[in-house]
């Protein structure tokens, strides 16, 4: 259901919404809320914090429509405004929208015209949340966090979500692309930069896939990292599809063939999730550290082309799930013990 705020000090609006829209508010595809001037509106919207757009005349008492414009543009960026206002010239519309109207509609009202408008902007509100929450949900958000992005996420409210330091059970993969140097030696730049960006989007497709999100790109490499229910089984999915996927894909350099392979290393355990990163620059990185992630590199660095590296105590888990093969014990940087790894075959 889609809420609506209508602000206007004409009492024959209200009415007249209720008599033409009385359907779709039995459905409950909509559920208008009224206000008769942008101070009421204001005190309107902390009370509904749900509500997706506002509709709204331009001369009403104590607050007009452009001075609301002005307010709501400062403190919701997501929520959107139609101004519905006899005042159709050319002036106040341009005014209108500077200060941020998504569109504007002229009186007296054409409710088919209202309503392809309402329709219009509320799918376009729906789709800015749907893309916040799939920014939130993934952690895409990871560098360069000052005022105006946290602001445009939502405030404090999500400033404190992105700032949770925590110890999480999480699976991170390091997946890197092998002698990805012989392209980067003998390539112009445009070229390296296409086939790499070309070789990550395909990598991040079955990551998303599985429920994970990057936490970042090293060099030719990607760091993943999965959480919640069997995040080590959708972290060994995603990267046999992901090396399953880069190997499909075609020679893309003209100078030389290059058929591109994947060599990737994933641990699981208890690890740091939190913003490192530093304050006086303002630059953060939403981030896992931690002894588990740093073997899940050092894996990666054991791994030869197309092998998918895990730990012994990874293999147990997962034994009965995936066809493994036993490599042997490796030694791995400031380990003082030798640690036994495993090949994922399918």
């Amino acid at each position: 259901m889609s809420k609506i705020l209508v602000v206007d000090d004409e009492q024959d609006l209200e009415m007249l919404i209720k008599q033409k829209f009385r359907q779709k508010i039995r459905e409950h595809q909509y559920e208008f809320v009224f206000a008769v001037n942008g101070k009421q509106a204001l005190e309107q919207l902390e009370l509904h914090t749900d509500v997706d757009m506002v509709l709204s005349d331009i001369n009403m008492p104590e607050m007009d429509g452009l001075t609301l414009l002005s307010r709501l543009k400062e403190q919701n960026g997501l929520l959107k405004s139609v101004i519905v206002s006899a005042y159709g010239d050319m002036e106040n519309i341009r005014t209108a929208m500077n200060r941020g109207a998504f569109d504007f509609i002229t009186k007296p009202v054409n409710f088919e015209d209202l309503e392809l408008t309402m329709e219009k902007t509320i799918k376009h509100v729906l789709q800015m949340k749907e893309t916040m929450k799939a920014i939130k949900e993934n952690n895409i958000l990871k560098m360069y966090v000052d005022e105006t992005v946290l602001n445009f996420m939502g405030g404090h409210e999500f400033e404190s979500s992105l700032m949770v330091n925590e110890t999480v059970e999480a699976t991170v993969a390091f997946i890197d692309i092998c002698s990805f140097t012989t392209i980067s030696e003998n390539e112009t730049p445009d070229t390296v930069v296409k086939i790499l960006n070309r070789y990550f989007d395909v990598m991040v497709k079955e990551i998303i896939a599985q429920g994970g999100y990057v936490d970042k790109f090293i060099g030719d490499a990607v760091m993943a990292v999965f959480r919640g229910d069997y995040h080590l089984d959708r972290a060994i999915d995603a990267c046999l599809a992901v090396r399953k996927a880069i190997e499909e894909l075609p020679n893309e350099s003209g100078n030389i063939f290059f058929a591109p392979k994947v060599s990737i290393g994933i641990n699981s355990g208890e690890m740091i999730s939190g913003n490192i990163g530093s304050g006086n620059l303002r630059r953060l990185d939403y981030t896992v550290i931690g002894d588990a992630v740093n073997i899940a590199q050092r894996l990666q660095t054991t791994a030869k082309e197309g092998q998918i590296i895990i730990s012994e105590s990874s293999y147990e888990k997962v034994k009965e799930s995936f066809n493994c093969n036993k490599v042997g014990e490796v030694s791995l940087k400031n380990k003082s013990a030798p640690l036994m790894i495993y090949e994922v075959m399918d």
